[in-house]
């Protein structure tokens, strides 16, 4: 089943939290999406559950000779998070990756600075933080995004995707309090293949969606 948009795939993913929140279940909540694809999903899900929504910037780490291959990803000034197992199978080591983290980390604190605009970071401490994406792939980004969110002290930690790879899905259990992935096709290939619109989001796009519902 393919969704027709991201629009879409956010109210669907809505409905489910919405039911959650009702029962009492996301006390407090604020979303927080990864930018660029997660923002539009994110903010049908924000609008739903009438909570503040910012924005989380992970950059994904790629290796040297196959950029969309990722290995690993950053958030913030944290260290890169890294697929060890992956890694050791390429033969691929910190001195090689250095030059793709510093040329990601200068990408990651340029969008930060623009999607910010002089905000300071939302606090988390004791809130409902929901994550949210457009898809599961390997869940690199995923990952890194929701260790940095829990070691901010969040009270409920849940991450919401409408698709993903079912063996992303899994193995990012153990980060979160809940894992929400509408669609799990066994037969996973990427993100884009269950939208009919995948279109590509620009920083205009985020700021504009930022304009609407980030927290004051």
């Amino acid at each position: 089943m393919q969704f027709h948009d991201r629009e879409q795939a956010g109210r669907e993913l809505a409905v489910r939290l919405r039911i959650e929140q009702e029962k009492g279940m996301l006390p407090d909540p604020l979303v927080l999406a990864l930018p660029r694809g997660g923002v539009t999903v994110a903010q049908e899900v924000a609008s739903a559950l009438d909570a503040p929504l910012d924005v989380l910037v992970v950059r994904k780490i790629g290796v040297p000779y196959e950029e969309e291959l990722g290995v690993g990803a950053i958030v913030g000034d944290d260290d890169p998070l890294y697929d060890e197992q992956f890694l050791d199978q390429l033969g691929l080591g910190d001195a090689e990756l250095a030059p793709v983290v510093e040329r990601e980390r200068a990408e990651l604190h340029r969008r930060e600075d623009l999607y910010r605009e002089g905000r300071p970071a939302p606090g988390l401490r004791g809130r409902t933080v929901i994550v949210v994406d457009d898809g599961l792939a390997t869940g690199s980004t995923a990952r890194a995004a929701l260790r940095f969110v829990r070691r901010r002290g969040p009270a409920r930690l849940v991450l919401a995707v409408p698709v993903g790879s079912p063996d992303a899905a899994d193995r990012l259990r153990p980060e979160a309090d809940e894992v929400l992935c509408l669609q799990r096709p066994p037969a996973f290939m990427a993100v884009g293949n269950f939208y009919e619109d995948f279109e590509q989001l620009t920083d205009d796009d985020v700021l504009r969606a930022l304009h609407t519902t980030a927290e004051p």
